[in-house]
């Protein structure tokens, strides 16, 4: 993916409003242009040209990549088909930049991305400085006639963009901990702020409860439409799953009981030798585990991180629970009775990635990216602490194929009353 949700959504207002003159619009989408764009360099800048190459397996990314296809993305679905005086960059990006978008063209293999040592890192600087200044020309003298169009494709790019900031981070965290040398990101990072309140569980009434984007503010495709679901009675864990919680599963012998595991689970368990989460070492005589700044002994009290489904599936039978759905956490979400659910760690459900019903994908190859994707995989909510704040609302479906660890991926208990 992008492993997240990448495609048409509505916009978070009309791009001209009574409230705003065409300026006021201008000068908003604007700075909000330039300030996500400047956040994805300020977290390139914890990385040496070096770092920026590496790719350390199939589903990540070099970061000099992510920073060039979020650039293909303005120049492509913004810049040529609005602005009849760009000029292309250079012909060679959009076959090499380009992802999965199969009606914008041809694309290089995602798993030989890290081969690509040339263009440089200073090539994609250009290109990036190229394109920004397009886009600012672009939206300085919008016309009002095309003003909504061109800032909701704005907009979506944004997004996009944030998307790959956090798989920018993610990426480059996998990669780090390929390392014997156990680099750190950033030496000065420290880990997210935790609810130290009570836990528990609060009741969910059953019922049939409206799930999915109400219309207020930005969402991808995949978030609507808004739609009913019966809910049955269930009762759902405050906060999520601990370290400490978790290296009891592991001295319980969790990775090597097979009646926990789902038996894809239970395969995976075995090829791929887990004895505990991803980035989990056991290091003078206690777990540490690999973090944004270097490796570090894990905080018993700090949610589980770097778990797949199949983990967080076992554990949840472990534990005599289950994983909510991801009606029933949106549910809980939206009352705020549950703690920690975003900036901390992506939560598993137990939901399988499909369709709302009454969704239908976008036209053109804006809408290849979530609808062709509702398969074989499951749905995490919440948000984690690499992900952008305003990134992370309520409705957001984020999906991963249920073997994933190394996304900031956690877990909160359900059970049935």
């Amino acid at each position: 993916m992008v492993r997240s949700a990448t495609s048409p959504a509505k916009h978070s207002e009309p791009a001209h409003t009574p409230k705003r003159s065409l300026d006021e619009v201008r000068e908003h989408w604007l700075e909000a242009f330039r300030r996500v764009r400047a956040e994805t360099e300020r977290r390139a800048s914890h990385l040496s040209p070096e770092d920026q190459i590496v790719q350390s397996m199939a589903d990540a990314s070099p970061a000099k990549w992510h920073r060039a296809h979020v650039t293909w993305f303005f120049e492509q679905f913004l810049l040529v088909p609005q602005d009849p005086d760009y000029k292309i960059f250079d012909e060679r990006f959009p076959f090499l930049f380009n992802s999965y978008y199969v009606a914008a063209g041809p694309r290089h293999a995602r798993p030989q991305r890290g081969l690509i040592t040339r263009p440089h890192g200073e090539d994609v600087a250009a290109y990036r400085a190229h394109v920004d200044a397009a886009v600012d020309r672009l939206i300085a003298r919008v016309p009002a006639a095309d003003a909504e169009r061109v800032f909701a494709i704005v907009e979506i790019g944004l997004h996009h963009e944030q998307q790959h900031q956090e798989l920018l981070i993610t990426d480059i965290l996998h990669a780090f901990a390929q390392n014997p040398t156990d680099p750190a990101y950033d030496p000065d990072w420290q880990g997210p702020r935790v609810t130290r309140g009570p836990r528990g569980y609060v009741e969910v009434p059953s019922g049939i409860h409206a799930v999915g984007h109400d219309g207020e503010g930005f969402c991808f495709d995949n978030e609507t439409p808004l739609h009913d679901e019966l809910i049955p009675h269930v009762r759902i864990a405050r906060h999520l799953v601990t370290n400490a919680e978790w290296a009891e599963f592991i001295a319980a012998g969790g990775y090597t009981t097979p009646s926990l595991w789902l038996s894809d689970g239970w395969t995976a368990v075995q090829a791929e030798g887990w004895q505990a989460p991803g980035y989990w070492r056991e290091k003078d005589g206690g777990w540490h585990a690999m973090t944004l700044a270097g490796l570090k002994p894990i905080d018993p009290d700090s949610p589980v991180q770097h778990i797949s489904y199949y983990e967080a599936d076992a554990f949840a039978r472990f534990a005599g629970k289950h994983l909510p759905s991801e009606a029933e956490w949106e549910v809980a979400a939206r009352a705020s009775v549950v703690a920690d659910a975003f900036g901390i760690a992506w939560q598993w459900t137990r939901s399988a990635y499909l369709q709302y019903p009454g969704y239908r994908a976008a036209e053109g190859a804006l809408g290849e990216y979530n609808g062709k994707f509702m398969i074989n995989q499951m749905v995490l909510r919440g948000s984690s602490l690499a992900t952008p704040d305003a990134h992370a609302r309520v409705s957001y479906r984020n999906f991963f194929y249920p073997s994933a660890r190394w996304q900031f991926s956690g877990l909160r208990l359900a059970e049935i009353v």
